[in-house]
This record gives structure tokens, sequence and C-alpha cells, in this order.
């Protein structure tokens, strides 16, 4: 299946490098900026055409839409009607109900929608997938994950989408902790949560842009609780405002021990274990897998599923239960009440490349 990349920007060139490893057939590329397609094009050596031009030709079976999240859903929903195959960057769309929309369309169509991150089929959360369903921890009882920085404006050519709506920390990375969370432990049933705008200005400390000033309009600071259905719960914090910590990225507390997880922006990364009846943390060797950065697994397991007649992993409806508790910590902090989810999926197969 030939795949065609909308969105030659700061992510893409990991794309078409790992698809040439995976090999993979990248047939065209475009950008709403034509000279960003074609510098791209230039570097991988793929034909650099029109957005319309890509959606028309007939050879192409995937389009990988790596847009400004802002355009995602829209470019996803004319790929869609285009009879193509969609796979998104993270976030699946801005608002539920363009999400709902894509996934929609794409059922009544017979194609499959699929979304970013795919570093949950790394070998670092593999492995601690493994350890959890082997019962190394006993029964998971609760979990933790930190996300915490000060922001992108001081190394990001173009930090302003960062503080819009649809972006901030939790849309911005709570898409790895929650979909390494959700392949963890399964879907959640309940949040609840916190959120603030911390500093209503930020001033942009990297070039071309520096000295400029960005209005914050999101929150920059938030917390959320996490009921799953399987009786885990868990506290999540994603923050741009935080200068320095010592808390980790993901632990996994369990009836037995506990379990350090990987950073899951991250393909490889460290674990640690911790036994009930240890004093000590005790590294953990990562099994067979990817550990450099292969973000690209996500698509190349869709287009693998199609050939199989299977579920692929990084699937929409995962997606679509990751923006609904994104929208559900907001909506909790805006509205001061626990939400229960409307949403759900089932939990991704064990990933084995």
């Amino acid at each position: 299946m030939n795949i065609g990349i909308i969105g030659c920007g700061n992510i893409s060139p990991i794309y078409f490098k790992n698809f040439a490893r995976f090999g993979l057939k990248v047939a065209a590329c475009a950008d709403v900026f034509m000279s960003a397609a074609e510098k791209r094009g230039a570097e991988y050596n793929v034909p650099a055409v029109t957005v319309d031009q890509l959606l028309a030709d007939p050879s192409i079976g995937l389009v990988l839409n790596i847009t400004v999240p802002a355009a995602h859903g829209d470019v996803a929903l004319q790929a869609l009607s285009a009879g193509k195959h969609v796979y998104n960057e993270k976030p699946l769309a801005l608002t539920r109900d363009q999400a709902k929309q894509m996934l929609a369309l794409a059922t009544s169509k017979n194609l499959r929608v699929g979304c970013a991150p795919d570093t949950f089929l790394g070998a670092g959360l593999q492995t601690c997938r493994r350890l959890i369903d082997e019962g190394a921890i006993g029964r998971p009882v609760a979990a933790t994950a930190f996300m915490l920085g000060h922001g992108p404006e001081g190394w990001h050519p173009n930090p302003e989408f960062f503080y819009k709506i649809g972006a901030g920390p939790m849309f911005d990375m709570g898409p790895y902790y929650l979909t390494a969370l959700v392949n963890l432990l399964g879907p959640v049933k309940r949040v609840t949560g916190s959120a603030q705008i911390s500093f209503a200005e930020r001033t942009i400390g990297s070039e071309p842009k520096k000295g400029q000033k960005i209005v914050v309009e999101t929150p920059t600071h938030v917390v959320g609780v996490l009921d799953f259905a399987q009786g885990t719960v868990a506290t999540l914090i994603t923050s741009f405002d935080i200068w320095g910590h010592n808390l980790p990225r993901i632990e996994i507390y369990g009836s037995e021990g506990s379990l350090s997880c990987p950073d899951p922006n991250t393909f490889g990364g460290p674990i640690q274990i911790r036994k009930w009846n240890e004093k000590n943390w005790e590294d953990v060797p990562l099994d067979p897998g990817h550990i450099v950065d292969s973000r690209g697994l996500g698509p190349r397991d869709l287009i693998q599923a199609v050939a199989d007649n299977r579920a692929h992993r990084a699937s929409g409806a995962l997606a679509y239960h990751v923006l609904d508790l994104m929208h559900a910590v907001h909506d909790a902090s805006r509205e001061g009440r626990h939400i229960t989810l409307e949403s759900t999926c089932d939990r991704p197969a064990k990933f084995t490349d």
C-alpha cells in the first residue's frame, strides 16, 4: 500500500526515514505551503504535489496526516472522502464531534483510521506490558504519570500553536502518557481534574521569533485523576509551568510490587521493578523490539492489519478514547465534578514485530 504524506514540517523527516527503513513506499508528499513539500520531496526523492493532487492519486492507499492539530480533522475527512485510509498525528482531532464524524465516515466506507502515538509499540512499553500481563507486580491498584517542563517556546521555531485551544501540555503530550496507560491498564471509566493558565503570556526564546509574545489561550497546568474500568486509580499531571522536578515518568503500583516505566515519548528506555519482598529496585532488560525512534510503526501495523484482516493497534477507537479523556479532564475542572466517560476501547493487542 503506497503512502502519501500531508504535512512536511518538523516531525516529517523521521517518518520519511522510517518508512524507507520499513520498506514502505511514499508515493508523494504535500503541504499547504508548496515550498515545504518541495523541500522534503527533494531531501527524500519523493514527488512533491498539491494536497488535491495527492488525494486524487489512485495509487495512494494510506494518507499520513501530520499537519498542525487544527487541521487534523479536516484533512482526515478529505482523505477518507477520497477513499483512503488515514493515520493522523496526535491528537485525533480538536473536538469530539469531528473525531466521531471521522470514525463514522471511515466505517461507512470500510476504511481504517489510525493515530499517533505509536511509541507504545516500542520495546520499552511492550516489556512493561508483558510484566503486567504476567503478574510480575500482582494486581495493578494505582499509577502515576508526570509530564513536567516549562514549555516549548524556548526551543521550537514556531511555538505559538502550543498555547492555543486544542494544544497545551495535555493535548500536546498527554496522548503519549494516556495511550501508554491504556495499553498497560485498559480503558478509563471516570475522571476528574483541575486545570489552570498559570502565566497569561509567554515570551519566545528561540529564533526566528525570539522576543515575541504569545497570549496563552489554554490551560498550561493540568491535573487528572483517572478511574480505570478494571479498578486502578491513576494520577496524571501535564504541565508547561515547571522549571525542574525529580518525579518519574510513569509508575504502576501493584499488589505485589511496583514498576517504573520509561518515557512514553520514546521507544526504549530504562525499566525497573521492585517486588514486595525486596528492598531495592532491579533493572529489567528490554524484550526484543524497537528501541530507537521508530515512528511509523503504527502506519506499518495498520497496513499489515488491512492485509491480515485484523484490528490495528494504534487505532481510531484508542485515539478517540484518549481524546475524550483529555477533554473530560478539562471539562471536570471547568464544571467542578467527576465525569463518566462515554467512550471506551479495546486494549491493544500485545505487539510482536
